[in-house]
């Protein structure tokens, strides 16, 4: 019982670490993704002796690489521990809380991907457009009103997004709670049979004894006659 109580506990610990990895990636993805984001809105440009927009080109195209080739690190390592959530799952008994919350990373790591891939394309044909359109352009204003709208955008789906985050971890919570609830009662109930047990097998042995008592006495009566 002592050793079962013991690697249960390991188990459990173990799980809990991947969660944590898994969180930590989540909120670094979260916050790369949302610098990778104002790229697109952004109005990289310096003012000219003409007030001509002049796109920074070569600072632009850097802080895209870089925070491309982060991302890329931070999904395929988010990937892997999702995989070790997935390999655990799968050598435990009665895994529907953690199958729940590793459906849940899932999910995240899904959504993450989807828009890193597709604010990758938007910023690469941006990069793209510019340099073939060339460094002169005339339609600050209306790139301004732009970039406005699209940080709005950036900031509420930041917001949604964390509060779908919040909202997990809440609901991670409960389900834990219950599996803990369902395990102590598991736990009980045995020790309730295991006690059953014991005291059916002492009312046994006591009814052998009075067997062979009363045995003992009637035998002796019956000499003593």
């Amino acid at each position: 019982m002592i050793a079962d109580t013991s690697v249960a506990r390991q188990s459990t610990q173990q799980w809990e670490e991947l969660r944590r990895e898994a969180r930590h990636y989540e909120n670094e993805l979260d916050s790369k993704l949302l610098s990778f984001s104002k790229l697109v809105s952004k109005d990289i440009t310096r003012d000219d002796e003409s007030s001509e927009s002049v796109p920074l080109m070569d600072d632009s195209r850097d802080g895209f690489e870089r925070l491309n080739c982060e991302i890329d690190s931070l999904l395929r390592a988010l990937t892997d521990v999702n995989n070790q959530m997935s390999q655990y799952c799968e050598r435990i008994q009665n895994a529907s809380a953690t199958i729940y919350t590793l459906q849940r990373h899932r999910e995240i790591l899904h959504d993450y991907s989807n828009e890193f891939n597709k604010t990758r394309n938007n910023i690469e044909a941006k990069l793209n457009r510019e340099l073939l359109l060339g460094p002169h352009k005339k339609d600050t204003g209306f790139r301004t009103t732009t970039n406005k709208k699209n940080d709005s955008l950036l900031k509420e789906s930041q917001h949604i997004r964390s509060s779908e985050i919040m909202i997990d971890e809440q609901i991670n919570v409960a389900i834990n709670t219950r599996q803990h609830l369902i395990n102590q009662r598991n736990t009980f109930k045995s020790i309730q049979t295991h006690m059953t047990t014991l005291a059916m097998h002492r009312i046994n042995i006591k009814k052998k004894k009075d067997s062979i008592i009363l045995g003992i006495v009637i035998a002796i009566s019956i000499n003593y006659r």
